[in-house]
């Protein structure tokens, strides 16, 4: 069996008074793409906000790599490995595509591998290729979430956390999406994968949780899930 990579022990976040996560388990092992699905509130993002170190959390434990990362700066989990494309795609606007894909890259210094790898973008998306010259905040939003993805794949992730990829795109460009995250997948990046296409989700992925306010309700092999009454009802519109 592979390593685990991402260990979630008994998480709790909360805001003021307002209990976002009440005590979550969660395990993803090298290799996996994992699906995080449930209703918007759930608690999802807050979750990957709290692995990424954006969001301070009150109880239980998060380990990377089999240590502990409470406390350890968003800029030091990157650097080794762990990167998120948060959702709204945050690119910078008024950078180019290529400035953009050398920004994910800040953290490394191996400048021919670099633009390797910037060479490898543009095959794995041949749209950005076409407009590297471009400034990023002049693409439209499948585009911007190309160049999202792209840029956190510069910084050679080992686990790569991706919070609503498909939100606000048209059902061409999610398709096209989806295809890069199996693609990811397949090569052997481990994705922690939010989405609120349920179906997609749970058809691309190998394991799937499902968060429910603030708590896991339920999980197992992604694929049996689409057959599950429970899940067709609630998330699946079956």
């Amino acid at each position: 069996m592979k390593d685990i990579l991402l260990k979630i022990s008994n998480l709790k976040v909360a805001y003021g008074g307002i209990h976002a996560i009440k005590g979550i388990d969660l395990e993803i092992r090298d290799g996996e793409l994992v699906t995080l699905i449930g209703a918007n509130g759930a608690g999802k993002t807050t979750t990957m906000k709290a692995i990424t170190g954006l969001q301070n959390w009150a109880g239980g434990e998060i380990e990377y790599l089999g240590k502990s990362i409470k406390g350890v700066p968003s800029h030091v989990l990157l650097q080794q490995g762990l990167a998120m494309v948060p959702e709204g795609r945050g690119v910078f606007s008024r950078m180019t595509i290529t400035e953009n894909l050398q920004m994910g890259a800040y953290s490394r210094n191996d400048n021919a591998g670099i633009a390797d790898d910037i060479e490898r973008m543009f095959q794995i998306f041949p749209r950005l290729k076409e407009r590297a010259a471009q400034l990023a905040g002049t693409m439209s939003g499948g585009e911007q979430q190309m160049l999202a993805m792209a840029r956190a794949l510069m910084s050679q992730p080992r686990l790569l956390l991706l919070d609503e990829p498909s939100m606000g795109l048209s059902p061409i460009m999610v398709q096209k999406i989806f295809e890069v995250v199996r693609d990811i997948s397949a090569q052997g990046v481990t994705v922690l994968l939010v989405e609120q296409n349920a179906s997609l989700a749970l058809q691309a992925a190998d394991r799937a949780y499902v968060m429910d306010s603030g708590l896991i309700t339920m999980s197992g092999d992604a694929k049996q899930m689409l057959d599950d009454p429970k899940v067709k009802e609630a998330y699946l519109g079956e």
